[in-house]
């Protein structure tokens, strides 16, 4: 039989670790915390409700939230809650989209593309080219639904040797060239540089 002494010093052990185990389940106790969460609802002011019922608050990187994204949470130590980003599933990939007729690729360069990126903006990249008369507002190539802007896009391109234009991305996907610098000759290559739009809005 133990003496009291050591009998009391059992219930301070074990205390001790009742109220670790508890701590450990306690977030004001433990700190922060984070993990993986899905996306159930995306409210209008910034935040998102995962599948099991936590609010989060968006940070400005987590810029688009849709429902069913994997995002990574964390937790205060006071039991708040904010979504950090979105998890990738894979590498953003360059895929290839449609050049009009007449237009090639520049071997050169990257081949035309585009990339879709995690915070609602897209990217192109390469080098197009043509040989004869380019006319303004002329389409050069079309982008599919998932890479079309919201609104139209548009910037300044060199479209041929001494001469400038501008590049407009339409909101159904085709890319044109029009608002030439002077009146271009009907021979020799015109270009459609896709480099351009490094990053535009989607939405």
């Amino acid at each position: 039989m133990k003496s009291a002494p050591g009998s009391r010093r059992d219930l301070v052990w074990a205390l001790q670790q009742q109220a670790k185990r508890t701590g450990a389940r306690a977030s004001t106790v433990r700190g922060a915390d984070w993990r993986q969460a899905v996306v159930a609802t995306v409210g209008t002011d910034g935040t998102i409700t995962t599948t099991d019922g936590i609010p989060c608050r968006c940070l400005t990187a987590y810029m688009a939230p849709k429902v069913g994204d994997v995002v990574i949470i964390s937790q205060s130590g006071t039991g708040s809650w904010i979504a950090l980003g979105r998890m990738t599933p894979s590498t953003p990939s360059w895929t290839a989209f449609t050049l009009s007729s007449g237009w090639t690729a520049n071997a050169s360069y990257y081949t035309p593309a585009y990339r879709l990126w995690g915070d609602g903006t897209a990217s192109l990249c390469g080098l197009a080219q043509m040989s004869g008369t380019l006319t303004s507002g002329q389409t050069v190539a079309t982008l599919p639904a998932e890479a079309c802007p919201a609104a139209q896009v548009r910037c300044t391109v060199q479209v041929a040797v001494g001469f400038f234009g501008v590049m407009t991305i339409l909101t159904n996907g085709t890319i044109q060239l029009g608002d030439f610098s002077g009146t271009l000759a009907t021979t020799g290559n015109k270009y459609a540089e896709f480099d351009t739009f490094g990053r535009y809005r989607l939405t």
